[in-house]
């Protein structure tokens, strides 16, 4: 087996989708107190080379051929842009045919490398949690020079100029952007970027559900109020 991992084949959109993440450990431009994944021991946001990758590759291209797959998703521990062969995996998934969907935080989608990247896939996911500048610096951890209005900045640059489909992911986290102030600098911020799709989610870990997950009440209104234009 190579360094990369699966998750199950799900249907989305009455199409086969299947996710793969392309890190070997968590390697991230962030260290969120809330991921799911653990504290970020690599905190790193330039490229990285790692072992494995021919047999990797070779492994997603069998994946894709037995799961029949119509959409991959590289959803990965961190961000996907550090592996060094992100180019090599999404130009495998092209080859076949098939579309592109990359997770990134969106932090980097500022930068020249990283938005021709982006720019080969046909689907990418931006995100944001925390939306104001001592929050994002105190829970998201970034690194060292990060800023919050760059983080926006970022994304709305990246979309202004990107063909395909950007999709943007908001996690409403109780105590840090539920409040009526806060849904209205997401509102703006949606605004600011234009996405061709918006995704409300919010703490489901348990490990986190207790203290900084919200109702189901108020996801709705929430939900209801950020997707209304």
């Amino acid at each position: 087996m190579g360094g990369f991992s699966y998750k199950d084949i799900y249907i989305e959109d009455e199409r086969r989708v299947l996710e793969v993440n392309i890190l070997p450990e968590k390697y991230c431009n962030f260290d969120c107190i809330f991921c799911p994944i653990g504290r970020s021991e690599n905190k790193v946001d330039i490229q990285k080379s790692f072992d494995e990758m021919d047999s990797s590759l070779k492994e997603l291209e069998s994946m894709i051929e037995n799961t029949k797959a119509e959409l991959i998703f590289v959803n990965s521990k961190g961000e996907a842009f550090v592996n060094d062969k992100v180019i090599d995996v999404i130009k495998l998934i092209k080859g076949k045919g098939l579309p592109v969907r990359l997770l990134s935080n969106g932090y980097l989608l500022g930068k020249d490398q990283y938005i021709k990247i982006a720019n080969m896939c046909d689907e990418v996911i931006g995100e944001i949690k925390i939306i104001t500048e001592e929050d994002f610096q105190k829970i998201q951890r970034p690194i060292e020079g990060y800023t919050l209005e760059e983080y926006i900045s970022n994304m709305v640059s990246f979309n202004k100029q990107y063909k395909g489909k950007f999709i943007f992911e908001i996690t409403i986290i109780k105590g840090y952007n539920d409040d009526e102030e806060s849904i209205q600098r997401l509102k703006n911020v949606i605004k600011e970027i234009s996405p061709d799709k918006i995704i409300i989610a919010r703490m489901d870990d348990e490990r986190f559900k207790k203290k900084l997950g919200i109702s189901d009440e108020r996801f709705e209104e929430i939900s209801k109020v950020l997707l209304t234009e």
